[in-house]
C-alpha cells in the first residue's frame, strides 16, 4: 500500500487517494463487475473469507496435520485450510515495526511444511499490524488469506495465477521516507483481505464496505513503509508469481511474530 496511488484514469483523484486502505485506484466501485480472471466457483482456489476475518470456510485438519509452519500457534494454525498445501508466511518484526520477513512453505508427501522459498527481506504498513483494520490506519490486517489473483504492468513472468497485465497498474509520487513508488506495481499479488477472488487486482468492490480499506497487495518494494500491504523486492516478487500454484491454494499467513505465535 502506497502514499499516493493512481490510475492514468484516475489522476485527478490525487486527495481521494490518500484515504484509501490500500492499493486499488481511488475511485467509486464500478457499478458493472469487472473483468473476471478465474470463476469463484466451488472450484476455485480458497478466497479467505468473504467478510475479510482471518477465519477460512474449512474446518481445519487435525492438529498432526497442520503442524510444522515455524511460529505459528495453535490458533493461527487453525485458520490455515485443510485443503491449502502452499503458504506464504509474513512475519512482522514487532507489532509496531514495518519491518518482515517472508518465507513460502509446501507440505511434502507427508504433509510436513518445507520451506521451499525465502525467507526473504520483506515490508509491511508504515504502523506495523492490526487484527482490525480501517482505511487510512497505516496497518497490516493480520491473519490468513487466499492468494487467487495477480497482475501487474509488466508481462506475466510466468505464473500459474490468473495475470492481468495492464498500464492501469501505476502508481505515482513518493512514499513515507520521500522515496518514489515508480514500478511498485510492476508485479502485485491481491491478497484476500475485502475482496471478492476470481476478479483482476484493480477490481474495486468490498465486501465489508469501504471504510474497512482493501485493495491490500503483495507488490514490488519502494525501499519504504507501505500504507497496508506487503511488499518484496522486484526479483523475489517474479520468483513468489512462478511459485504460487492455485492447485495448492496458496495463502499468505501474516502479522507480527507475537500474534502469529498465539
Amino acid at each position: 500500500m502506497l502514499s499516493t496511488v493512481l490510475t492514468r484514469a484516475a489522476l485527478p483523484l490525487l486527495a481521494a487517494g490518500l484515504l484509501l486502505g490500500g492499493c486499488a485506484k481511488p475511485s467509486a466501485p464500478p457499478p458493472a463487475a469487472g473483468p473476471r480472471t478465474a470463476a469463484p466457483d466451488a472450484g476455485a482456489p480458497y478466497a479467505g473469507p468473504p467478510a475479510g476475518s482471518a477465519a477460512g470456510p474449512h474446518a481445519g485438519p487435525p492438529a498432526a496435520d497442520r503442524a510444522g509452519l515455524p511460529g505459528l500457534g495453535p490458533r493461527t494454525s487453525g485458520l490455515v485450510p485443510d485443503g491449502t498445501d502452499q503458504a506464504f508466511v509474513v512475519r512482522g518484526r514487532s507489532t509496531n515495526s514495518s519491518e518482515s520477513t517472508a518465507t513460502l512453505y509446501e507440505r511434502d508427501e507427508e504433509r510436513v511444511w518445507r520451506a521451499v522459498a525465502g525467507p526473504w527481506p520483506a515490508r509491511n504498513a508504515l504502523k506495523g499490524w492490526t487484527d482490525e483494520h480501517w482505511a487510512g490506519d497505516h496497518r497490516s490486517p493480520i491473519g490468513v488469506f487466499g492468494l487467487t489473483d495477480a497482475g501487474g504492468r509488466l508481462p506475466d513472468p510466468g505464473t500459474k495465477l490468473p495475470y492481468h497485465q495492464s498500464e492501469e497498474f501505476v502508481a505515482i509520487g513518493t512514499g513515507f521516507r520521500g522515496e518514489s513508488l515508480r514500478g511498485s506495481f510492476d508485479y502485485v499479488v491481491a491478497i484476500n483481505y475485502n475482496r471478492e477472488s476470481g476478479l483482476t487486482p484493480l477490481d474495486e468492490r468490498r465486501p465489508m464496505g469501504w471504510d474497512r480499506g482493501g485493495g491490500v497487495w503483495i507488490h514490488v518494494d519502494h525501499d519504504g513503509p507501505t500504507q497496508g500491504c506487503v511488499s518484496l523486492g522486484l526479483d523475489r516478487m517474479a520468483d513468489l508469481l512462478r511459485l504460487l500454484d492455485p492447485d495448492k491454494r496458496p495463502v499468505v499467513v501474516m502479522g507480527d511474530s507475537v500474534s502469529l505465535a498465539r
